[in-house]
């Protein structure tokens, strides 16, 4: 096939064997399926209720039974043949158990109900169980399963507040957040009045209770972890297209769950560190839980662990193992890469009677020092293979002594580097951060050692504190703060007040090549076949050439997220991108089924980086069949408080997990030739006003906790793309921060891709252009970009630099 054939022209053959389409294949919907049952975590089992015997009968309760929620809203959506609910999927398992059917119309009936008057699936009210129905439920079985559900998207946050200067850009994040606090009037943390009320009912109804939690994130789970008339809860989390059909397989034996969390999930919403200023301003968020965010926090500050119902990286089985640490120490190698190495060497036997798989995980320890530490963080881990009853796995897990160093940004030891401070640096192996045995060795350090000098970028100018391990606050240098308002700073802003503004959704063009001036006799293909090279070819072009290419292009595909290049009289084709981080997103009128694939966050909790690559590929598969480019995923902020909407979209508490698992998705995704683009870099960790609220955070806390997992996928996996944030960070724009963009993500990690903005970002284009921010989406400014290069305000040389990245993306195509 030609170079570009595929994006080009439409339709092109399918990818599959025989002819046949991998999009929403069986092949890619089994992966889907058996992806959400890796992840999916067994929280509770008392008496060993599950796997369910054969021939049991089940009655089923919640409108989450039918109201099943596949995935969140927003970019994370796609459009599916179809979704298999959890009755839908218990009933399928007909040969092994029966389901109370009545009890099923009921729910099935009212649900229909409320979709009809509007409702979303996730944000049902929980109707009234007639106490005739229930008197006919228990006669027919003493086993009840719960299911509830939670639905939350881009533009808004959870514990919604109902606010008449909602600036949010869509009227469904407007809408959304109104029908959210007015069903959730408490916030959707906890069970809602109704909900509670059904659950008291099944418990005194029922000797056998089950739980089926399909929610995208964070919850209230000691309403049953403390609760002995509720013996077994699965959190199935969402599950994508298959997810009710995952769900029903675990909980009939038909697999082993055998995810964890990689959440810590608390008593109370209260309970987290971030919750009692993540609302306190539509303007700023005050990131003053520092470091000790998720288990860091829980684990380390006085008082915090007995806070905990299920700690981070926990999960049960339906068998039981062994874990055993054989040795640990230094690589021992000839190789110097390998010698910069500590290992752990583990033996995990099955005990149990059923076949399983097991994480073992491995945290450090690391000496208080000057500046502070939690108390364990997460340097390695595995995933066994599945293992017969009786069967052992020896595993090696190695990880950097340097990994293990600390940002040091107040010159406590030294100003902006990366510190290994001297003392004990202990190994703990287990299968949770609580389940952990102490190795017999430890690494210790005589003296500090320097592992990085830096420079310090990102400084804040108005947090006024942040945490310290001991429980306490230390007080931050204030500076002059930033002043963000475009009227009064640059001198480019008054001139451009006729253009189109920033923000504002102007519509681009599709160029044709006839007619088109050309200002070079050559095109695209002479650097494709090495004529000339790709800065020989840019030097030729003409400024309006390079501003063209500098902003998004109109849709030509089955997407709806806008393309860039499309510069026909040089042959530079219109290439595609699409949203999806739970799937390929094709516009819904177009017709076109994709696969629907678990949450970022289920995903996560499969702990096996084999299970994220083969989901990138599959999608990327996708991707590529339907003549698109540029997948906009992973979605790898942290998940720094339950609140935020978008959490499902996100992988983890944990950077180290992030990374190593969205590394794998994009590994997967760019086997196929295209792209997959990180996002949202970076603090993207709140939706309410999200184009102009400030991330106020410390340098440490940027570098250790929030940016760590966008610095591991750059220098190990090479990701064609990096799509900046809508927020600001300590005062600028992030998709106009030089220190981000240019100072850190290239300067530091030698990143050599291309950064888009989020999709109508408020920055000002050319400001986002010389800070490091190559393409601005969903279209550019042309007229505004000229302007401030007439003005002297951006240079040519700055363009050229941008449009050489943005090529240089597209002629990675095939």
């Amino acid at each position: 096939m030609n170079k570009w054939s595929r994006i080009k022209f439409t339709p092109n053959l399918p990818l599959g064997a025989n002819g046949e389409r991998v999009t929403g294949s069986k092949a890619h919907i089994e992966l889907s399926k058996n992806a959400a049952k890796e992840g999916m975590v067994l929280l509770k089992n008392d008496n060993n209720v599950l796997p369910l015997a054969a021939g049991t009968r089940v009655a089923l309760f919640g409108k989450g039974t039918f109201d099943y929620v596949k995935g969140g809203g927003g970019s994370g959506d796609v459009t599916v043949a179809y979704i298999r609910s959890l009755y839908e999927g218990l009933k399928l398992q007909k040969d092994k158990i029966s389901v109370f059917e009545e009890l099923c119309d009921y729910y099935r009936n009212d649900i229909k109900k409320q979709y009809a008057a509007g409702a979303v699936p996730g944000m049902t009210i929980e109707p009234d169980v007639p106490a005739e129905l229930l008197s006919k439920a228990q006669a027919y079985t003493d086993t009840a399963i719960i299911s509830i559900c939670r639905y939350s998207g881009e533009g808004w946050d959870r514990k919604s507040v109902i606010d008449p200067n909602n600036k949010a850009l869509w009227d469904y994040e407007r809408e959304m957040t109104e029908k959210s606090a007015e069903l959730f009037k408490d916030g959707d943390f906890c069970l809602s009045v109704k909900e509670k009320e059904m659950v008291d009912t099944v418990k005194a109804s029922f000797k056998n209770v089950i739980v089926i939690l399909n929610v995208g994130g964070m919850v209230d789970t000691s309403w049953f972890a403390y609760d002995n008339q509720i013996q077994s809860a699965l959190l199935a989390l969402q599950g994508g297209m298959e997810g009710g059909l995952a769900a029903a397989e675990l909980l009939v034996g038909d697999g082993n769950p055998s995810g964890k969390t990689v959440d810590t999930f608390a008593k109370s919403l209260d309970d987290y560190p971030s919750t009692y200023n993540f609302h306190e301003s539509r303007d700023y968020v005050d990131y003053t839980d520092d470091i000790y965010v998720g288990y860091r926090y829980f684990e380390t500050i006085p008082g915090a662990a007995e806070k905990v119902v299920y700690p981070f990286g926990y999960g049960l089985s339906y068998t039981t193992f062994d874990v055993e640490t054989v040795s640990a120490g230094v690589v021992n190698s000839n190789c110097t890469s390998e010698a910069n190495k500590l290992y752990a060497k583990v033996r995990v036997t099955n005990t149990g009677k059923f076949s399983g798989k097991e994480v073992v995980q491995v945290y450090i320890a690391k000496p208080q020092g000057k500046l502070g530490k939690p108390a364990k963080e997460l340097a390695a881990f595995e995933k066994t293979r599945e293992l017969q009853p009786g069967e052992s796995q020896l595993m090696i897990l190695t990880w950097e002594i340097n990994d293990m160093a600390s940002y040091d940004d107040l010159g406590k030891v030294k100003k902006s580097a990366y510190v290994l401070e001297a003392g004990s640096y202990d190994i703990y192996v287990g299968t949770s951060v609580r389940d952990v045995t102490k190795a017999d060795y430890s690494y210790i350090l005589n003296h500090d050692v320097i592992t990085e000098q830096l420079s310090a970028k990102l400084v804040p100018t108005s947090l006024p504190k942040r945490m310290l391990s001991d429980g306490s606050y230390e007080a931050l240098p204030q500076s002059e703060p930033v002043d963000t308002d475009y009227s009064a700073i640059g001198n480019i802003a008054p001139a451009l007040t006729e253009g189109v503004g920033p923000g504002q959704r102007a519509i681009p063009y599709y160029r044709f090549a006839d007619g088109m001036a050309k200002n070079s006799s050559h095109d695209i293909m002479d650097v494709v076949e090495g004529r000339i090279t790709l800065d020989e070819f840019v030097s030729e072009l003409s400024i309006d050439d390079l501003i063209h290419l500098l902003g998004g292009q109109p849709n030509t595909g089955v997407a709806n997220t806008f393309g860039i290049g499309n510069m026909p009289e040089y042959g530079i084709p219109s290439v595609m991108t699409a949203d999806g981080p739970a799937g390929v997103r094709i516009a819904p009128e177009v017709g076109i089924y994709t696969t629907a694939f678990p949450c970022s966050t289920l995903l996560a909790c499969t702990w096996n980086p084999d299970v994220l690559e083969a989901v990138g590929r599959a999608g990327g598969e996708e991707l590529k069949e339907n003549n698109l480019a540029l997948w906009l995923t992973p979605a790898i902020c942290i998940h720094r408080s339950p609140l935020c909407g978008r959490n499902f979209e996100y992988y983890s508490e944990d950077p180290f997990v992030t990374g190593k698992l969205a590394g794998a998705m994009v590994r997967g995704i760019q086997s196929n030739n295209v792209g997959a683009t990180l996002k949202h870099f970076a603090l993207n960790n709140k939706e309410t006003n999200r184009k102009n609220s400030d991330s106020r955070v410390s340098e440490r806390a940027a570098r250790e906790i929030y940016l760590k997992a966008f610095e591991m996928i750059v220098k190990n996996d090479n990701p064609w793309a990096i799509m900046s944030s809508y927020n600001m960070i300590n005062g600028y724009r992030a998709s106009e921060s030089e220190d981000l963009l240019t100072g850190i993500l290239r300067d530091e990690w030698g990143y050599e891709g291309m950064v888009t903005t989020d999709w109508w970002t408020c920055g000002e284009h050319y400001k986002e252009t010389k800070a490091g921010n190559d393409l601005k989406m969903g279209n550019g400014y042309p007229d505004r970009v000229k302007k401030a290069y007439d003005k002297g305000a951006i240079s040519r040389s700055e363009m050229e630099t941008s449009v050489k990245r943005i090529l240089g993306l597209i002629l990675k195509l095939d």
